[in-house]
């Protein structure tokens, strides 16, 4: 090649939150870059939860250098105690921030990327790789050539899947028109779909307790509506969360309210439950079934969570961790085994390096499989990313974070009223937090990255460990 990569852009892929906050830091970096989003519009994702209410307020959704982008403009700030919907996000922060002149003719959407490599080089060729530049081909055919990539793409389009053992469920392929996706819109746009008729949410994590909470409120206002929860662990005490000791009350108010919904009944609980294979019923229902037990509904909810794609980076060097796909460094601070989501250490550039220079995967994607993303996180990975592409190596490292401790991880909820109840998170009660309250009605914080939308503000602090 005769252009050298360091004249090309830096690809962001992804115009979600994450991914226009690097867009963000590299446009005040003075950086060459470009984003391609694979959606007609800004957050494509995010716009498809739009109905959904974040538990944190507005002054921990926002990135600093986002801000202060926006902050050039007529941005009229939204008031930082209010929660936002996912709708919210969009319209009074992300699409506004598109719009910068910074940002504005730097996204390209329709942009769906289906590859990534070096040119001249498969995964197998060393001698003068790191010189070459990085090949990324979308969908169309079009390929941009770039200095480096940030892979900001997300986890939203592959879901992982109900059966018990991390493959499909016997049957699963043949049920997917009766399988829906996390998080729909159960109270409005989806309500025809649920109304009336049995539904299983299948999950652990607050996407379904999101759900779970919705079809509840709907089997009060609709006759023959009927909810089953389905999980494939015996203890539901992570799902519930840190009740009254979480500090972020309007996350800690989603598993105080799901735990007295299974308790009162429109909820019923089926703990244990390992689907094995997926069946069509003779009156066209679908049957879950796990050993000789077997749950017979109308629609399945996927909230099993989601997996990263790491097929369009095949010809990558990539150094992942074998459980849960992230990088090796970062997997033993992110392990659900071990963390919850308020106890993840700072982290940045150097647990985000791969074997090939140059490329990164923030937000979502960086967790691989592990469902203690936070938003604050996906943040302040961007900025030590970028921050090391300026070569301003002292920035890159001194990554700071603070993140609320809790029980209560991956996509969360503020949901009903105040908390009533106390629950230890990893090691017992977190702080009390002040200050801000939970609104009654529907809504959710998701990790969409979802999961996705979790925020906490980032200041400097000491590293946080699960139980010390």
């Amino acid at each position: 090649m005769s252009v050298s990569s360091k004249d090309l852009p830096v690809v962001v892929v992804g115009a979600g939150p994450v991914g226009l906050a690097a867009a963000a830091q590299l446009a005040e970096r003075g950086l060459e870059f470009a984003v391609l989003e694979a959606g007609s519009s800004v957050a494509a994702a995010v716009d498809e939860w739009r109905h959904v209410r974040l538990f944190s307020p507005w002054r921990y959704d926002i990135d600093g250098a986002a801000r202060r982008l926006l902050e050039r403009t007529d941005w009229i700030e939204p008031n930082l105690d209010d929660l936002p919907t996912g709708g919210d996000l969009i319209d009074a922060y992300l699409a506004p921030l598109a719009k910068t002149p910074q940002l504005a003719d730097r996204i390209q959407y329709g942009a769906e990327v289906t590859a990534v490599t070096r040119v001249g080089f498969d995964r197998v060729r060393t001698a003068g790789r790191e010189e070459a530049p990085f090949l990324v081909r979308l969908a169309d055919g079009q390929e941009v050539l770039a200095s480096a990539v940030i892979d900001a793409a997300g986890t939203w389009r592959r879901p992982s899947v109900l059966g018990g053992s991390g493959i499909p469920a016997r049957g699963e392929a043949e049920a997917a028109d009766s399988i829906w996706s996390a998080l729909p819109d159960v109270l409005v746009r989806d309500r025809e779909r649920f109304a009336g008729r049995r539904t299983a949410v299948v999950g652990a994590g607050h996407s379904a307790a999101t759900t779970l909470l919705e079809l509840g409120e709907l089997a009060a206002q609709e006759p023959g509506t009927e909810v089953f929860w389905v999980v494939r662990g015996a203890d539901q005490a992570r799902t519930y969360g840190g009740g009254g000791a979480d500090e972020l009350p309007a996350r800690g108010a989603l598993g105080s309210r799901l735990k007295r919904l299974v308790r009162s009944g429109p909820v019923e609980l089926v703990s244990s439950f390992r689907i094995e294979s997926i069946a069509r019923t003779a009156d066209g229902r679908i049957e879950l079934a796990a050993g000789e037990r077997r749950v017979v509904v109308d629609t399945v909810v996927n909230s099993t969570g989601f997996r990263p794609d790491h097929d369009m980076v095949g010809e990558l060097r990539l150094d992942l961790d074998p459980i849960l796909g992230s990088t090796r460094a970062l997997a033993p601070l992110i392990d659900p085994n071990k963390h919850s989501c308020g106890t993840v250490p700072p982290h940045g550039v150097d647990e985000l390096e791969h074997p090939e220079p140059g490329y990164y995967a923030v937000g979502a994607k960086s967790y691989g499989r592990a469902p203690t993303f936070l938003l604050a996180t996906g943040y302040e990975q961007a900025r030590s990313v970028v921050a090391a592409l300026a070569g301003d190596w002292e920035a890159a490292r001194a990554v700071q974070l603070n993140l609320p401790e809790t029980g209560v991880c991956s996509s969360n909820v503020a949901y009903g009223d105040a908390a009533d109840e106390s629950a230890g998170g990893c090691c017992g009660p977190a702080p009390q937090a002040a200050g801000i309250e939970a609104p009654v009605g529907r809504g959710l914080a998701t990790g969409v990255s979802g999961g996705l939308l979790t925020v906490v503000e980032t200041k400097p602090t000491s590293q946080s460990s699960c139980c010390g």
